[in-house]
């Protein structure tokens, strides 16, 4: 996101809350039109945001190359681990949601879509990722079965 070239491994929230507001939007179009085409795209946008890292996700280069500039450097970053894991678990949602188009089972993809929307739509809205929290749900219960406490 803006600035995180010269922060590695730290991004802007509000590049982050700008992707889940044009990702909500996305799978709100797939939720009116069952267009698995459109989420298959999406799941292309989540894939590099997950795996090359957000940096490199479509959203986050345009966020830094039009609005980030405009706005200035943040006041404060956020780690970039937990959004890129949300990024694979929308990945899943998506995944899961094309085949269901493809196969017939609308009502999947349809599912699969409304789950990822509104995990976009609370990050968007309300700053809330749940894939984040997941995240750290899941480095806090590892870390205790370890043996170590959180």
């Amino acid at each position: 996101m803006a600035g995180s070239a010269n922060l590695p491994g730290l991004v802007d929230p509000r590049g982050l809350r700008f992707a889940a507001t044009l990702t909500a939007i996305v799978l709100a179009v797939v939720l009116l039109t069952s267009n698995g085409f459109v989420l298959a795209a999406q799941g292309v946008v989540f894939a590099i945001g997950a795996f090359a890292g957000l940096r490199r996700a479509p959203y986050g280069v345009f966020f830094r190359y039009t609005l980030a500039k405009r706005l200035g450097p943040p006041a404060e970053r956020e780690p970039e681990a937990p959004p890129r894991f949300a990024q694979a678990v929308g990945l899943g949602f998506a995944a899961i949601g094309v085949v269901g188009f493809a196969l017939g089972l609308g009502w999947l993809g349809l599912v699969a879509t409304a789950f990822a929307f509104i995990a976009a739509f609370l990050n968007a809205a309300f700053g809330l990722c749940l894939g984040c929290e997941l995240y750290l749900l899941s480095r806090r219960v590892l870390t205790t079965r370890k043996g170590v406490p959180a």
